[in-house]
C-alpha cells in the first residue's frame, strides 16, 4: 500500500491527488504546505472533501452554499480515506458531514449546507468596491522559510505590484491552480474555491508567524453564488487581540465580481522550544 507522497514534484505532477477507488486517494508531493514537505496545505484536502460532498447523493437544483472544515491535526502527504453522510435532509436544505482519515486516524472533519438554488428573480446584491484587475504574469513568488516545491508552486499567484506573501497585510492576490485536484477528473467551482480558501490568512499575513506560532484551526467558505472561471481573487485582512486569538476574513471574487467569503480562526501563541 502506498503511504508516502508521489515522487512527482509540484512542477511535474498533473494533480494533487489520484483516485485509488473506494473513497481512497493518493496524495502527490504538490499537496505539501509551506511548513513541511511531509504535511499538506489545508487547501487541497479541503477541496477533496468538498468534492466528496458534492458527489454524495446529489439532488438536482441544489448547491453547496457553505463548507466548514476543522483541521484536527496536520494532514500528512500520504493516502487519505474519505467518508460523507447526510445528517439532515429536507425539501430545501440538507446538512452533510464528512471525515477524512490517514492511517486510521482522523485528520479533518467538515460540515456543509446544501441549499435549493435561489430563483432567477433574486436581486444581485454586492456592496463595496470591485476587486482590482488581475495583474499580468509574474515571477514565482517566494515565502521566507517556507517549503516552496509543493502547494505554493502548484498554484499561479499574482499579487498587487510590489507585494507578495512576505509583505505585511492586508493583501490581495489572484490565483489559479496549475494542476487538477484529482487526476483525470474535472474541477468544479466549489473545489477551485476550496483549494484557494485556506490561503486567505497567508495573503493577509499581519501577525509575525516567524517569532511566534500562528496557524489556522479551521476554514469556512460561504458562497452566495458559484465562482466562474479558473482565476479567483482573495482580498484578506486579519484581526487579533491580546488574551484572545486571530481572525482572518477574506472576500472571494472571480472575473465577474463578488462570490463569497472565507473565515479562519487563528491560534496565536508562543513557539515551543526543545530541551
Amino acid at each position: 500500500m502506498h503511504t508516502g507522497p508521489s515522487p512527482l514534484s509540484a512542477r511535474t505532477t498533473d494533480a494533487f491527488y489520484h483516485d485509488l477507488g473506494g473513497g481512497r486517494f493518493a496524495s502527490a508531493a504538490a499537496t505539501a504546505g509551506p511548513w513541511s514537505a511531509k504535511t499538506q496545505h489545508g487547501g487541497p484536502p479541503s477541496a477533496l472533501m468538498g468534492r466528496a460532498m458534492e458527489q454524495h447523493e446529489p439532488r438536482p437544483g441544489m448547491r453547496i452554499a457553505r463548507v466548514t472544515v476543522e483541521l484536527l491535526r496536520p494532514v500528512p502527504v500520504a493516502d487519505l480515506q474519505l467518508r460523507v453522510r447526510t445528517v439532515r435532509s429536507g425539501g430545501s436544505t440538507e446538512i452533510l458531514e464528512g471525515e477524512m482519515t490517514s492511517g486510521g486516524k482522523p485528520v479533518l472533519v467538515a460540515r456543509a449546507w446544501r441549499l435549493v438554488a435561489s430563483p432567477p428573480d433574486t436581486p444581485f446584491l454586492c456592496h463595496g468596491p470591485a476587486a482590482p484587475a488581475r495583474p499580468g504574469p509574474q515571477a514565482a513568488h517566494a515565502m521566507a522559510g517556507a517549503h516552496l516545491d509543493g502547494y505554493i508552486a502548484a498554484m499561479e499567484w499574482r499579487f498587487e505590484h510590489g507585494r507578495g506573501f512576505d509583505t505585511p497585510g492586508p493583501g490581495t492576490a489572484w490565483a489559479r491552480q496549475r494542476i487538477r485536484l484529482v487526476g483525470g477528473a474535472a474541477d468544479t467551482p466549489l473545489t477551485r474555491a476550496l483549494t484557494l480558501a485556506d490561503s486567505s490568512w497567508a495573503v493577509a499575513f499581519e501577525l509575525d508567524h516567524h517569532a511566534g506560532l500562528v496557524i489556522n484551526t479551521d476554514i469556512t467558505l460561504a458562497l452566495h453564488r458559484d465562482p466562474v472561471g479558473e482565476w479567483l481573487c482573495l482580498r484578506s485582512d486579519t484581526a487579533a487581540s491580546p488574551a484572545g486569538s486571530g481572525l482572518a476574513l477574506g472576500q472571494l471574487d472571480d472575473a465577474t465580481g463578488d462570490c463569497g467569503r472565507v473565515l479562519q480562526t487563528l491560534l496565536v501563541t508562543e513557539r515551543r522550544t526543545g530541551g
